[in-house]
């Protein structure tokens, strides 16, 4: 069978969708997938509380996690905790709930998008270090010939929507050289709006592919949603976009 994983983001509890979650507990109850997703925001303040109710739910799921840090998992009201060591309560929920994830169809690469501080405000938009990129291609060389597909997972989409100014600082060229490195496709979050487009940059192509929020804060009119993936090596990847109508809840 091929693997089946479930793509959420931003659930951002403190300010989570009460049905909106249940809805999606349910179906991880029902269909059983072979991994969950979350790509970041998992908190709304990254208070101990927040984080707390984050890592019951997510235990409560009883199948693998794989998370990546959004903006909001960092200190917002602790700033010598944001300066000195601000993944500590993020690192605390991944050893508690996370796990390390791959299968014969799919393996995933993260790509952190995140900064403890950024040379323009807000904070709040990506930003791709030197460092972190090296981190992602190094293990995408590892990769090298690997007929799974490749999957690089990151909180904030590399690339703005068409036409319009890019808001995650590096993320043009990290797309470039992701791309090049044989990724097959990029999952990320933090918009509120889901997507899925192919993209190019520097002659590379790749897919994009994002998930609305499981929160109360809704953007542009797009309701709550998630993203069902399944995967074949080589690859091959289809999706279906769950979105969380009154109906559904």
């Amino acid at each position: 069978m091929p693997t089946r994983l479930f793509h959420i983001s931003d659930v951002h509890f403190g300010v989570e969708d009460p049905e909106a979650i249940s809805v999606v507990e349910r179906a991880v109850a029902a269909e059983r997938p072979d991994v969950v997703l979350c790509t970041g925001d998992l908190t709304q303040r990254a208070t101990k509380r927040q984080y707390a109710d984050a890592a019951q739910w997510f235990r409560g799921l009883k199948v693998p996690i794989l998370f990546d840090p959004g903006n909001h998992d960092m200190p917002y009201y602790n700033l010598w905790e944001r300066f000195t060591d601000p993944y500590r309560r993020y690192r605390q929920l991944n050893d508690n709930a996370g796990t390390a994830y791959e299968s014969k169809d799919a393996v995933f690469v993260p790509l952190k998008t995140t900064v403890r501080a950024q040379p323009r405000f807000p904070w709040s938009d990506g930003f791709v270090t030197d460092r972190a990129l090296e981190n992602t291609l190094t293990r995408l060389g590892e990769l090298k010939d690997d007929p799974r597909t490749i999957m690089v997972t990151a909180h904030h989409p590399l690339l703005g929507p068409k036409d319009d100014e890019n808001p995650t600082i590096g993320g043009d060229r990290a797309f470039a050289a992701i791309a090049a490195a044989g990724a097959d496709v990029i999952v990320s979050g933090h918009v509120h709006v889901p997507f899925d487009e192919v993209r190019e940059r520097d002659g590379h192509s790749m897919r994009m592919l994002g998930t609305g929020t499981l929160s109360t804060r809704l953007r542009h009119g797009a309701p709550p949603s998630y993203r069902v993936i399944t995967c074949k090596q080589g690859g091959d990847v289809e999706t279906e976009l769950r979105t969380l109508t009154p109906a559904h809840i």
